[in-house]
């Protein structure tokens, strides 16, 4: 029995991709355009478990991205002690940080998987570009700035105890005598200067994060078939 090659094309919306099939001959002229073909999974085309998989782990970081960001840090600045919140942070952004790092590696590693560099578009380059950037961005943090930061903190909580600082709630509690502690003090002044350093570009870098995450997010949403 010859067999012959019938195929179709499909359109995603981002590619076009056309499938072959061989199929006995006489089916071929029976069904020209191998209708039943479009049934069936295309190559390299995602299931539905690898489809909930990224949805489900892109929207969890994003989601958990800002409401770190934006509303946790805030709610808690204003309604506990500086040390306190202090001490809060330093226990949640390690896990923030490498929970996030294994969410994007995760979405990174579905759409390497499912998008090969040859047949790249220009928004799907974009999209990878961004998953990379908020990997190592992610990795850095988590490696080195929230310790570094983490460890200055304490340091400076070690100092402001001696003085009888820190159980205050908000910034605009005592601030004279946090700005005296820092000119009489040149540790504590050091130790000031360093972790705002530390923890301005540990900020950025997150920023940079929830950037990305929100863009491919974005991209994602605009390429479900339906709500």
């Amino acid at each position: 029995m010859d067999l012959f090659r019938c195929g179709h094309t499909r359109s995603t919306g981002v590619s076009t991709h056309q499938c072959l099939y061989f199929v006995p001959e006489e089916l071929c002229t029976e069904l020209p355009l191998c209708d039943f073909a479009t049934e069936m999974p295309m190559e390299g085309e995602p299931g539905g478990l690898i489809r909930a998989t990224q949805l489900f782990t892109l929207s969890t970081a994003w989601g958990m991205q800002a409401w770190v960001t934006f509303i946790a840090g805030f709610v808690l600045f204003r309604s506990v002690s500086r040390h306190t919140f202090g001490l809060v942070q330093s226990k949640l952004f390690p896990f923030y940080f490498y929970t996030l790092l294994g969410c994007t590696f995760l979405n990174l590693a579905i759409f390497a998987a499912y998008h090969p560099r040859e047949l790249l578009t220009v928004m799907e380059t974009i999209q990878i570009v961004l998953f990379f950037i908020s990997l190592v961005l992610t990795a850095v943090n988590a490696s080195w700035f929230s310790p570094a930061t983490t460890k200055t903190m304490l340091k400076m909580q070690e100092v402001e105890r001696e003085h009888g600082l820190g159980a205050e709630v908000g910034y605009s509690a005592q601030r004279e005598a946090y700005q005296l502690l820092k000119e009489k003090d040149a540790k504590y002044r050091n130790l000031r200067q360093k972790f705002f350093t530390y923890h301005g570009l540990s900020s950025l870098l997150n920023l940079a994060c929830v950037i990305c995450t929100g863009v491919n997010l974005a991209c994602l949403a605009l390429h479900l078939d339906s709500l």
